[in-house]
């Protein structure tokens, strides 16, 4: 009897005993594992500059998948049947993903954001027809200032997928006017004029240099492209002030800026 009381203790301890023993070490050992690799990616991320918000997201959900890898892992070890958990797990996350598939496309385009940089907080730029200062970046949206001080917020997953143009990347910008003189008057004087407003405005950068070309041929007036360049901040001062000095220094040089004239021709009855 106190034989088959052994062999019953050693066969249980052989049946759950063992398998227990070898989970609880996975567990250990994983969750070793799973610490020290939280602590590299995070590292990494460090590194590479990452958003600060972006990197305690992509922690958590690293984290928890690991952990969920190894909670199912140390199931199967125990003799349970883990495809079941496997599938329950798919379905959910399907589910999860059809009912959230636009919040979902726009998290993953504030993640390309936040890991590529095609822009930061504090650059101009323009993006789905909107043109405005990055004022956040969040994981579902980006808000902008517009330059009439409207708040425009744009989904990360359509910002993400279009054009973006960044005005601030380069550091410099182009400010483009066209100013029209009359046919009759005396080009390079008008050109002279122009250029002074540029080279006197202390926010027009002389490296790349202003210029001022004729651009085209009118019906009435020849066009002249006016294109000083500035600092990004500095682009609607220097717009307003290119167009304000242009019309004064030309009125001062006495040169004539045409305006549309209507001829009406009356046939007598």
């Amino acid at each position: 009897m106190e034989n088959l009381s052994m062999e019953t203790i050693m066969g249980y301890v052989e049946t759950y005993g063992i398998p227990v023993l070898k989970a609880i070490l996975i567990y250990i050992i994983g969750s070793w594992i799973i610490k020290k690799l939280m602590k590299v990616t995070s590292k990494v991320m460090a590194k590479r500059n990452y958003d600060e918000s972006l990197q305690k997201f992509l922690i958590n959900l690293i984290g928890w998948a690991l952990k969920i890898f190894l909670i199912i892992t140390v199931i199967g070890t125990l003799g349970v049947e883990t495809t079941s958990f496997a599938a329950l797990i798919a379905a959910a996350g399907l589910a999860i993903g059809m009912a959230l598939q636009g919040s979902l496309a726009n998290f993953a385009g504030g993640v390309l954001l936040m890991i590529f940089k095609p822009f930061k907080i504090g650059d101009l730029i323009e993006g789905q027809g909107v043109t405005g200062v990055v004022k956040e970046i969040e994981i579902f949206t980006t808000k902008l200032t517009t330059p009439d001080n409207k708040l425009a917020i744009i989904p990360n997953g359509t910002l993400g997928n279009g054009n973006i143009i960044n005005y601030t990347a380069e550091g410099k910008i182009r400010v483009d006017t066209m100013v029209g003189i009359g046919y009759d008057e005396d080009i390079k004087k008008a050109k002279d004029a122009l250029m002074e407003v540029l080279t006197s405005n202390p926010k027009v950068l002389s490296d790349p240099a202003p210029s001022v070309n004729v651009a085209n041929l009118g019906d009435s007036s020849v066009d002249l492209a006016v294109r000083p360049f500035c600092k990004p901040e500095d682009y609607w001062d220097v717009f307003f002030a290119t167009v304000e000095g242009s019309k004064l220094a030309l009125d001062k040089a006495g040169i004539e800026i045409p305006y549309p004239h209507a001829v009406e021709i009356q046939k007598e009855g």
